[in-house]
């Protein structure tokens, strides 16, 4: 059921597309697309706005939390290279934080239905505004806006659900932008996304760290868990400075990433969890299956351990149309917003 449920959203998904392309072809007036267009994008940053003021609102009148974490989808998908799934994961991987096999407290104690630790302002309408024809350019800085207007309701601090990794650019650029500096990023994955443009896209969910180093967002990246790179992914490397940390030695950095203290001298940290950083043994449900990955409890050290004032996160590429029958990668990716969630809040 799921499955095809699935399948006919991504079918709407098309025709939306599609329908604007006809319209195009039959040559509607730029003008009146673009009034059309700027409704639609008016309407969503509305809609983030009065949640976010609404949650806000809540966390202030209970007080005593200096940070909450808020739930932010960004149900993306097109600028994945493969597969497009990642578009589904937002609300799957609120149903399995919410299931009810498992109870709702952190390993740290955290409860998740006090709003002061944990709240949801709802998802980005990626797809409507695909539909009306608006250009990554824009959807980019709809999606920058979103994260700001949770950033100006104290305390609430933006936790993404993407989405394929293209989203952590526009995220990452509005979390500097509202901190008035660049943040030390935790990135992990596979892959290190760095390339300056894959096949010709620039906000190709393997290009993201590329635009977050080249904006200067980012004063120091970590990658941990990179086990599928390029020479380009080595030079791209080199050339930002990024500190990239390979499964192959990760026996030897081990008690380094298990112990890191990160954010001195800058605004933030930022921590982003690519779902395939995970051995597919643990996580088999994400659109790039690459072995030889970090185990679950792995990535629990090293995020509990982290000595950091955690300003924002993002969780990216579950994809719900690779995952098992029993929903075992929406729990696991639900396990990574709940941890990152006692992290962020205090």
């Amino acid at each position: 059921m799921r499955r095809r449920v699935q399948r006919d959203m991504s079918t709407i998904a098309r025709r939306g597309v599609h329908y604007l392309q006809k319209l195009n072809a039959e040559n509607v007036p730029a003008d009146l697309l673009e009034r059309g267009q700027n409704r639609v994008i008016d309407a969503s940053l509305t809609l983030i706005r009065e949640r976010a003021k609404l949650k806000g609102e809540l966390v202030r009148a209970l007080g005593g939390v200096k940070a909450t974490s808020s739930l932010l989808g960004v149900p993306l998908g097109h600028n994945s290279s493969f597969l497009q799934g990642p578009a589904f994961a937002p609300p799957r991987i609120r149903e399995a934080i919410w299931c009810g096999s498992t109870n709702s407290e952190t390993e740290e104690g955290k409860e998740l239905k006090d709003p002061r630790v944990l709240t949801d302002v709802g998802d980005v309408p990626v797809q409507e505004i695909r539909d009306c024809g608006v250009d990554d350019d824009r959807l980019m800085n709809v999606i920058s806006e979103s994260v700001k207007l949770v950033m100006e309701e104290d305390p609430l601090r933006p936790l993404v659900l993407g989405g394929d990794h293209s989203i952590s650019f526009p995220v990452v650029r509005a979390v500097s932008e509202k901190l008035g500096g660049p943040v030390d990023i935790l990135h992990l994955d596979a892959h290190p996304d760095i390339y300056d443009a894959y096949e010709g896209n620039k906000y190709s969910h393997a290009s993201s760290f590329a635009r977050i180093m080249e904006g200067g967002y980012a004063r120091r990246l970590l990658q941990v868990g990179i086990r599928s790179i390029t020479s380009e992914g080595r030079e791209q490397g080199k050339r930002f400075g990024v500190e990239q940390f390979e499964m192959r030695t990760f026996l030897r950095d081990r008690e380094f990433l298990e112990n890191l203290k990160l954010g001195e001298g800058v605004k933030g940290v930022y921590i982003s969890i690519d779902v395939d950083s995970l051995d597919p043994a643990f996580a088999p449900g994400v659109s790039h299956i690459e072995p030889g990955g970090l185990s679950f409890r792995d990535v629990m050290n090293i995020l509990h351990n982290l000595q950091a004032d955690v300003v924002a996160a993002d969780v990216v590429e579950f994809n719900p149309q690779r995952d098992t029958v029993d929903g075992m990668t929406a729990m696991v990716a639900a396990k990574l917003v709940r941890e990152l969630t006692a992290k962020i809040s205090r």
